[in-house]
């Protein structure tokens, strides 16, 4: 079948299944940038199609990472890809961008592909942001001509101007990710697979990538999009596949699928703030969370707050090696994912802090006042220039209860206030109004 027949599908999963051998070295390729080469060398042809089949039994030593998936995605259709750690989501995207070959089923792709699954996938360090550019342009085909009409856009968008004759080998891991999604994005692929990797950027950038991504969407072009960002997805995403243990659990709505998930997740306050538990993080190993919980007013600790009262957020955080220059991060957000308010040791001063090794207790206080429902909270701890070192979601679960405390303002009239957030402010009204204070509130 040729890539221009009349069918309107882009990417063709049949039967994939990949098997690792558990403590044995897979085959690769010698670098990142040669499989990404070799990996668009083969793309070339029309439809790109490649199997595997004869796999002897797995043996003891072996897990497989993906297990009889099959599916198919439409053209111009954004699919999100939601799981667990090691349910198998990295490893489609890699066999799809032809990093990794699989143990059995097949792909059929039909269009060109690009791929953005981890920092500076398809760069070679030696050369200059400029250099890679259009390298990677010229391995999905592109004329240099169609590059230099888009050289701009990508530069601006990765705001890489002042480095964009430097090796990109001696950019930040913030550099390296802008960088390497603007030249995904707009070089215009018929096929986009994107990984977590935008977790490495900061808030300000990630809200810009998700709007490019929203762009090629509209464009009609065809957009993977592996994520445990579930507002994003829902906002992205048409239809979501959810993959557990290797294997497709559920291929529907987007947001019928997250609510699923996140219903899986279960309640974090059952961890009783013990951390090494928690499924839902994200750790290079240097430093990790281990302990979390929230208090009242009293300092006592609880899951259950008054309406308007301060709060604090206690965490144990544990260093295994220096870090010189880190940035601490604590999000609350609701049970949908959207983020509510954030605090980070940068605020106030402008200053990272240096993380000495050892096990330190941090103490966030708080004077937010939250309306009354359910609430998450996040931790993140990554380096100054971006790079994150442990972020885990669901750490921690509270309420805010539609009372206040006994002889503190009752705040009856919260009910009919519209968001998450009781908003200070100061009201300047016009001579003639008086103030109605002595009047009865109404009952509601």
């Amino acid at each position: 079948m040729l890539a221009n027949s009349m069918s309107d599908i882009a990417i063709r999963v049949e039967n994939l299944g990949k098997q690792y051998k558990i403590g044995r070295l897979q085959k690769r390729h010698d670098t990142l940038r040669d499989a990404i080469v070799g990996t668009f060398k083969r793309s070339t042809f029309n439809v790109p199609t490649f199997q595997r089949s004869n796999v002897q039994r797995a043996n003891d030593d072996s897990i497989w990472a993906l297990r009889d998936v099959s599916f198919e995605v439409k053209r111009g259709e954004v699919v999100g890809i939601i799981g667990r750690n090691g349910a198998g989501k990295s490893t489609l995207l890699k066999i799809l961008s032809r990093i990794t070959e699989p143990t059995t089923g097949a792909v059929d792709l039909y269009g060109r592909v690009a791929s953005l699954l981890e920092v500076g996938t398809g760069f070679h360090p030696e050369l200059t942001g400029r250099e890679n550019i259009f390298l990677n342009g010229a391995i999905l085909g592109m004329r240099k001509t169609e590059i230099e009409k888009k050289f701009d856009e990508i530069v601006a968008f990765a705001e890489v101007e002042k480095f964009i004759d430097t090796p990109v080998k001696r950019y930040s891991s913030g550099m390296y990710v802008r960088l390497a999604f603007a030249v995904a994005a707009h070089l215009e692929p018929e096929i986009l697979l994107v990984d977590e990797v935008l977790a490495v950027g900061d808030a300000a950038f990630q809200k810009k990538c998700l709007g490019k991504m929203g762009d090629v969407a509209r464009e009609g072009r065809t957009v993977l999009f592996v994520s445990h960002n579930t507002v994003a997805m829902k906002l992205l995403c048409t239809r979501a596949l959810w993959f557990n243990e290797g294997q497709i659990l559920q291929d529907a709505d987007a947001h019928n699928v997250v609510g699923n998930y996140l219903a899986s997740l279960g309640e974090p306050s059952k961890r009783d703030g013990d951390l090494s538990k928690a499924f839902r993080r994200y750790s290079t190993g240097e430093a990790r969370f281990q302990l979390v919980s929230v208090a009242n007013h009293l300092g006592a600790t609880t899951t259950s707050l008054y309406l308007g009262d301060p709060f604090r957020i206690n965490f144990c955080l544990q260093v295994k090696q220096e870090i010189p220059e880190a940035v601490i991060e604590v999000n609350i957000v609701d049970t949908d994912g959207m983020e509510i308010a954030s605090a980070r040791t940068l605020d106030g001063e402008n200053l990272a802090i240096a993380l000495p090794v050892g096990t330190h207790e941090i103490t966030l206080d708080s004077n937010l006042f939250l309306l009354p429902r359910k609430y998450l909270i996040e931790l993140i701890v990554y380096h100054l220039q971006g790079q994150q070192i442990d972020w885990v979601e669901h750490a921690a679960e509270f309420e805010v209860m539609n009372h206040a405390r006994e002889g503190v303002d009752n705040y009856r009239y919260w009910p009919i206030m519209r968001g998450y957030v009781r908003t200070p402010a100061k009201w300047h009204l016009p001579q003639g109004l008086r103030s109605a204070r002595q009047t009865p509130r109404p009952e509601l």
